[in-house]
C-alpha cells in the first residue's frame, strides 16, 4: 500500500484539490481496470478522453485523480492532481510506485527508425550467453529473466514498463534492453526511468502519420538523448547524417560507430555471405552469423554497448559470434529446389531498400530476385510510392499484396503504391491482394537458384483486417506452401 503524496515526488503540479493522504494500491489509465484505492491518470488520447470518465473511477472507489483539468464537480473524500501533462505525471508516478527500478539495474535504451529489434534483442542474447541475468523490452517480447511476455507495443505504456522493470530487480536481473519508439518518447512513456546508456541506430522516412514532419520525428528521437543523465553514455551512428544532432544537448559521454568515417567503434566487412559477414570490428576480426551491411551497424551498435558496460572487448568478439538472427529479421530457409526464401520485416523505404541491396550484393546475378510487399493501413501513406518504386527497381519481379491493412480498402493502398512505379519497370510486378495467394505465386514462379523476399510482417504472427487479427505467419506460410507444392 502506498500513500498518494509519496507518489508525488518529483511530479510538477500546478494545483492540489483535497488531501494527499489517500491510500493507493494500484495505477490506472483504463477506467475499465479502475477498482477501490486504484490511482487513476485521466489521460487525453486519440480515441477516449480520460477526463470523461473521472465520475465514474471516483463511483468504483478511486480516491486519487491526476487530471489535467479538475472536473466542475468536485468529489469529498478525492484528491485531485492537476498537472500539465497526465502522461509525464503518469511516468514518474509510476516509477515512485514500483520503488525506481531504473536505478537497480543497468538500463539502456535503442531508438532509431530501423534495427532497434535487433539490437536490443541480441544485446539481451549475448549479455545472456555472458552469464548475467537479463531483461529485454521490445517489439517482439517482453523478457524477465526466463520468463518471457507477449508484447502489444514497441515501448510500452509507462505503467508496464515500471512494473516489468520491478520485476526484473526482483528477479536479480543485471542488466535490461529495451526499444524506446518515438511515440514512445513523444507520450512521455520513458519519463522518470534512469538510462545507462542510449543507442541511436539510424534515422529515415517512418511514422510521418503521427509526427507529420520529419524534422519533428528527429527531434522527437532528439529529446530521449538530451534528458539523460551525466553518468549514461549516447551512442551513436556517426554514419547517419542525424547522428551529431542526437549529440546536441546531451550531457552523457557522447560515443560514435560507423563503417564510412573515423569512429569510436568502426567495422570493416571483409566478406558478405548468406551465411553471414565476415568483419573486421577495429583491429579484430569476427564471423557473425548476420549479413548486410545495416546488420553490421547492428553489430557495431552491439559491441560498442557491450565495451561501454565494461565487457572486455575480446569476450564482447566472442559473444558477437555466437549470436543468432532475431525472428523475423532476414530469417531464410532453402527449399528442395534450392530456392531461397527470406523473410524480413522491412517496413519502411530505408529497410527495404537495404534488405534489396544486401540481396544483390550477394547473389551472382545469374538467378531472379522475386520481391512480396506491401504496406499497412492507418499508417503513413507517403511511403507507398517510395516503396513500390523500390521494390520493382532492385527486384526482377515484384508482387504487391496486402500487409496489415486495418480499416483502410486494401486495395486503395495497392494503386498508392502502384503509383510509385517508374515506366520502365511497369512490366516488372503484378497485384495480388490476397497475401497467402501472393507468397503461392512467388513460388510458383520461382526456379532453381532463385531468391524469394517476402517483406513487411517479419515476425508478426497475424494480419489485421477491419479491426480483426487472423493468424498469419509468413515464414510459416512459405515452409507450408513449399511442401504442398513439392508433392
Amino acid at each position: 500500500m502506498k500513500v498518494f503524496k509519496d507518489l508525488l515526488y518529483k511530479v510538477r503540479l500546478e494545483s492540489v484539490i483535497g488531501t494527499t493522504s489517500v491510500p493507493v494500491q494500484a495505477l490506472t489509465f483504463d477506467s475499465r481496470q479502475a477498482q477501490a484505492d486504484s490511482l487513476f491518470f485521466a489521460v487525453s488520447g486519440t480515441k477516449t478522453e480520460g477526463h470523461n470518465f473521472i465520475d465514474q473511477v471516483i463511483a468504483n472507489g478511486c480516491r486519487a485523480i491526476v487530471c489535467e483539468r479538475a472536473p466542475e464537480k468536485i468529489q469529498p473524500n478525492v484528491c485531485y492532481a492537476v498537472v500539465g501533462s497526465t502522461t509525464e505525471a503518469m511516468a514518474q508516478v509510476a516509477a515512485n510506485f514500483y520503488d525506481n527500478p531504473s536505478q537497480q539495474l543497468k538500463l539502456v535504451g535503442v531508438t532509431g527508425t530501423n534495427g532497434k529489434t535487433t539490437v536490443a534483442t541480441l544485446l539481451h542474447q549475448l549479455f545472456q550467453r555472458a552469464g548475467f541475468k537479463t531483461g529485454l523490452l521490445s517489439t517482439v517480447k517482453i523478457v524477465v529473466d526466463s520468463q518471457e511476455f507477449l508484447a502489444t507495443h514497441t515501448t510500452p505504456d509507462s505503467i508496464s514498463i515500471n512494473n516489468y522493470l520491478r520485476q526484473m530487480v526482483d528477479a536479480g536481473v543485471d542488466y535490461c534492453f529495451m526499444e524506446v519508439s518515438s511515440h514512445g518518447i513523444h507520450q512521455n512513456r520513458t519519463k522518470g526511468l534512469r538510462f545507462a546508456g542510449a543507442i541511436f541506430t539510424n534515422l529515415s522516412h517512418d511514422h510521418l502519420d503521427y509526427h507529420k514532419t520529419f524534422s519533428e520525428y528527429r527531434d522527437v528521437k532528439k529529446k530521449f538523448f538530451d534528458e539523460l543523465d551525466r553518468d549514461a553514455f549516447a551512442l551513436v551512428n556517426i554514419d547517419d547524417k542525424n547522428g551529431n544532432i542526437m549529440f546536441q544537448n546531451t550531457v552523457a559521454a557522447q560515443r560514435t560507430y560507423a563503417l564510412k568515417t573515423f569512429a569510436d567503434f568502426r567495422a570493416q566487412i571483409l566478406e558478405n555471405q548468406i551465411g553471414g559477414l565476415l568483419l573486421k570490428v577495429n583491429s579484430k576480426e569476427v564471423w557473425v552469423k548476420l549479413i548486410g551491411s545495416f546488420n553490421a551497424y547492428n553489430i557495431l551498435a552491439i559491441y560498442g554497448t557491450a565495451v561501454l558496460l565494461g565487457m572486455p572487448d575480446d569476450d564482447a568478439l566472442r559473444y558477437l559470434s555466437e549470436l543468432e538472427s532475431v525472428s523475423g529479421r532476414f530469417q531464410y530457409f532453402i527449399t528442395e529446389q534450392k530456392i531461397t526464401v527470406i523473410v524480413d520485416y522491412a517496413h519502411t523505404p530505408d529497410a527495404l531498400e537495404n534488405v534489396l541491396n544486401t540481396i544483390n550484393g550477394i547473389r551472382t546475378g545469374n538467378e531472379n530476385l522475386i520481391t512480396v510487399v506491401g504496406c499497412g493501413g492507418d499508417r503513413d501513406a507517403t511511403k507507398r510510392p517510395v516503396m513500390g518504386n523500390i521494390a520493382t527497381k532492385l527486384s526482377n519481379h515484384t508482387i504487391f499484396t496486402s500487409d496489415n491493412p486495418r480499416t483502410e480498402n486494401p486495395d486503395l493502398i495497392l494503386a498508392e503504391i502502384e503509383a510509385g512505379v517508374e515506366p520502365q519497370n511497369f512490366k516488372k510486378y503484378i497485384t495480388i491482394s490476397d497475401r497467402k495467394s501472393a507468397i503461392k505465386s512467388a513460388i510458383t514462379q520461382s526456379n532453381p537458384g532463385d531468391i524469394i523476399l517476402i517483406a513487411g510482417k517479419g515476425h508478426e504472427m497475424y494480419q489485421e483486417i477491419n479491426g480483426v487479427k487472423y493468424d498469419f505467419d509468413d515464414l510459416e506460410i512459405a515452409k507450408t506452401l513449399t511442401n504442398q507444392l513439392n508433392k
